[in-house]
């Protein structure tokens, strides 16, 4: 199956209704960080980036498509390690605490003066950690329907689908798994989020194009990055694990917004709560009608908040 990664930008632009103005400029970037890893972005525009954007795990930068269309202004959106056109890592981590630090190198070489970084799910994490530890990277912060608080019970949809398998035996497989689990979604937008989530082998099968061995930390990892050299959970607890980033939000000088799918379990109450006891000056948005993946279900209503919390202004 024929593949082109910018083929399809008319595709998202009229099932969204947004007014079609021609191809956009949008080039693939690809630079060099630590210990030969390599991350790739999708730049939007010709000026200087002013948003990055972060996906959530097991996504890419294409999920932000329609998002980066809508606010039609220059844009980073950045693959984490380990998914997408990056590269994977030797050692299988890709933890919050990992990606911060590749995400500090990629906005310092593409995106040095964005006025504001959106991070969704594991890629808001990450972006959490990097306000925190690189705050000259992080004018403003939006944290798209995750929090600290985040667990397995809270996540289980999503790690259900995750963990399925690994291998399908056509395209048409691999769409339908993805359908089931999507039921609120268009079949014509999931088709063009597999086809950029997803890649072809050589035998005929598909699989999915990130790195499905993926940890939090080293199995043998037992000390705690954050600071202060104290023990740390392994890798095998991710509830605590996250819990420990709930440090890292008491340091964040950043303004910030918690922006939450109306139907998404990710983020309770109770998270809001602690977000805006460490972090008084919180924003809140609530999307209506939108799961975890508020960029894939309403891009528009995401568009709008960002414009508005980055005071972007008119493009």
């Amino acid at each position: 199956m024929d593949y082109d990664e910018f083929s399809m930008f008319r595709e998202n632009a009229e099932e969204a209704g947004l007014e079609w103005r021609g191809n956009p400029i949008v080039a693939r970037r690809e630079i060099s960080i630590a210990d030969d890893q390599r991350v790739s972005a999708l730049v939007w525009g010709a000026g200087e980036a002013e948003v990055v954007l972060v996906h959530g795990g097991a996504q890419n930068a294409h999920t932000w498509d329609t998002v980066a269309l809508a606010l039609d202004r220059p844009l980073v959106a950045i693959d984490m390690p380990g998914h997408g056109h990056s590269s994977w890592r030797d050692d299988r981590t890709y933890g919050p605490l990992q990606i911060a630090e590749a995400l500090d190198v990629a906005i310092e070489r593409l995106a040095p003066r964005a006025r504001l970084v959106v991070g969704m799910s594991m890629g808001g994490l990450s972006s959490l950690v990097l306000a925190s530890r690189h705050p000259e990277r992080v004018e403003r912060l939006l944290l798209v329907d995750v929090t600290p608080g985040v667990d397995r019970t809270k996540a289980k949809a999503i790690i259900d689908f995750v963990r399925g398998p690994e291998f399908f035996d056509s395209f048409d497989a691999i769409l339908e798994r993805t359908l089931e689990h999507n039921p609120t979604r268009t079949r014509s937008s999931l088709r063009r989020g597999v086809l950029h989530n997803a890649r072809a082998l050589p035998d005929g099968r598909w699989t999915w194009r990130y790195d499905r061995r993926l940890s939090l930390e080293p199995p043998s990892s037992k000390v705690d990055r954050l600071g202060g050299g104290r023990e740390k959970v392994s890798e095998s607890d991710a509830d605590v694990y996250f819990s420990t980033l709930w440090d890292h939000v008491d340091r964040v000088k950043a303004p910030t917004l918690l922006c939450r799918g109306e139907r998404s379990p990710v983020v309770s109450e109770e998270d809001v709560a602690e977000m805006r006891r460490r972090l008084p000056g919180l924003e809140l948005e609530d999307v209506a009608e939108a799961g975890h993946s508020v960029q894939g279900d309403r891009p528009l209503e995401l568009a709008r908040i960002i414009t508005r919390f980055g005071q972007l202004g008119e493009s």
